[in-house]
């Protein structure tokens, strides 16, 4: 009984103690920043640069939501990737095109900074490939590794 208990409970612990440091779901991998958007902006640029990928581009989503009548001028979409990574698969695994190169949402909310990816692991249930099981757990750390530099560079 004292193990069922455990086990019932200690998701909900780790819900609990992860939300204060950011977020690994089954989807997505999120953190919260108290720095500005600008910095947080930096600080995620920064990151990526650190991990050896290069930013490809940042695009503007807050455009669209303001003419939907929400209320943010803080919102981006950063693309990156590594360069002769992303050559290498677009060849061998066509079908990953969709999907790349890899993207970082981060958006204003109220006084905090919001960053947020999808967990790359997702790719595994549609592309068993072992090679790219491996790619894609990479990129996991990856982004879990620049998420948590975001988030602690407060």
């Amino acid at each position: 009984m004292k193990k069922l208990f455990i086990l019932l409970l200690a998701p909900l612990l780790l819900s609990l103690s992860t939300s204060a440091h950011g977020v690994v779901t089954g989807e997505l991998i999120m953190i919260r920043s108290i720095q500005s958007f600008p910095e947080t902006m930096a600080s995620l640029q920064t990151a990526i640069a650190d991990k050896g990928y290069t930013v490809s581009r940042v695009q503007r989503v807050d455009v669209g939501l303001t003419a939907r009548g929400y209320k943010t001028d803080k919102y981006r979409i950063v693309f990156f990737a590594k360069p002769e990574e992303i050559t290498r698969l677009k060849t061998k695994y066509p079908e990953l095109i969709p999907y790349l190169p890899l993207k970082i949402a981060i958006f204003a909310e109220n006084n905090e900074t919001i960053v947020v990816s999808s967990n790359p692991m997702v790719f595994a249930d549609f592309y068993p490939q072992p090679e790219l099981k491996q790619v894609f757990a990479q990129w996991k750390k990856d982004v879990i590794q620049i998420l948590k530099y975001v988030q602690f560079s407060d």
